[in-house]
């Protein structure tokens, strides 16, 4: 059974979030997995990315330079996006955006 990219993107943060906590040292694609997952929960709990930044500040620009570096061009198109307008087309670019972290974790 395939999961779900809302799902998927729940598991894969808090794999993360539990790395970090080990003081793991985090991949590139981790890191951008993270910064994904943050942004999905302002998204979802608040509506909109002020939430995101409450929990970390610079997610938006880190997701941009990591999906830059990694040649992911549909994540680094949608952080590139001023935040009122990733706002807006949030859950739109999301499957895209799940869909691309997915096929790079192999």
């Amino acid at each position: 059974m395939t999961m779900d990219n809302e799902t998927w993107i729940i598991e894969a943060g808090d794999a993360v979030i539990q790395r970090q906590q080990c003081a793991a040292r985090l991949t590139s694609l981790e890191r951008l997995i993270y910064c994904v997952w943050v942004a999905d929960y302002g998204m979802r709990n608040a509506g909109d990315l002020a939430a995101a930044r409450d929990l970390y500040e610079r997610f938006r620009e880190e997701a941009l330079r990591l999906s830059q570096e990694l040649g992911l061009s549909a994540t680094s198109s949608a952080f590139a996006l001023v935040p009122a307008e990733l706002e807006r087309q949030y859950f739109e670019r999301f499957d895209a955006i799940c869909d691309e972290l997915r096929g790079t974790c192999g």
